[in-house]
């Protein structure tokens, strides 16, 4: 039998302010079993930028990363934000150990073709290395993953952090129970977005299907659920959409083959 596995996503709202971050460590430090984090840090990379005189290119809330944008994500995301992360978990008695794709060679990127638009250094995921991941999950390491990976020929590349999530528990599905969780600003999906109460407690690929041609699921929603729904297709045994503060709870939308 399988070992349960926690993959949390957060957003960098949520890493990136004190208050949050603090209760966030609290909530991951008392989740039962083995765990992985997956952070962002969007925010302070954007305000590092602009302390530098770099300006931040964003398109379909896409960063356009050149090679001095590049250099900004690295110090932030493998940097500050994520060993902050590290320190913190750590004082909790959480043996976190920090990453980015090119450290074990755990996620392997290809750089993103330029077609309508050139990205620059963002990378599409290729491979994932659960093996090695999951060595160091069976002894007791929790994983704490930045959103950038590497290309195999010397390049870091910035890599979208939902994509990290999903991709890194598809891989690991393959060697335990695995139940992702995407953290965000809302309790969940909304039936309503102007009623945070509406929040749609269950969902299969057919009501999705059904909510999004009836105009209630829209935006940018409908890519993180087809992420959902391609996880669990993959393996994954459960997908979670809730608030960062709620992982130790029953809330948010559970969805389900």
């Amino acid at each position: 039998m399988k070992k349960k596995l926690t993959l949390i996503k957060v957003g960098g709202k949520i890493v990136e302010e004190d208050a949050s971050l603090q209760k966030l460590l609290d909530d991951f430090a008392a989740l039962d079993g083995c765990k992985v984090l997956v952070h962002g840090g969007g925010r302070s990379a954007t305000r590092l930028a602009e302390q530098l005189g770099i300006k931040s290119q964003m398109v379909n809330g896409r960063r356009i990363t050149d090679a001095e944008t590049l250099r900004v994500v690295t110090m932030v995301y493998g940097g500050l934000v994520n060993k902050n992360i590290v320190a913190g978990l750590q004082a909790r008695g959480v043996n976190a150990l920090g990453l980015t794709g090119a450290d074990m060679d755990v996620i392997h990127s290809v750089k993103r073709p330029v077609q309508d638009i050139d990205y620059g250094f963002v990378g599409d995921v290729k491979r994932v290395d659960a093996s090695l991941l999951g060595d160091l999950i069976d002894k007791g390491v929790v994983p704490v993953m930045a959103p950038l990976t590497h290309d195999g020929e010397g390049h870091l590349l910035n890599t979208n952090a939902d994509t990290i999530a999903g991709e890194t528990a598809k891989a690991l599905a393959a060697l335990f129970d695995v139940t992702l969780i995407y953290c965000f600003e809302k309790k969940g999906v909304l039936r309503d977005e102007l009623d945070e109460n509406s929040v749609i407690h269950s969902m299969d690929e057919a009501d999705f299907r059904r909510l999004v041609g009836e105009g209630v699921i829209q935006g940018g929603m409908i890519p993180k659920l087809e992420n959902a729904f391609e996880a669990l297709n993959a393996g994954v045994s459960g997908v979670i959409i809730t608030l960062a503060s709620e992982i130790n709870s029953q809330g948010g939308t559970h969805i389900r083959k």
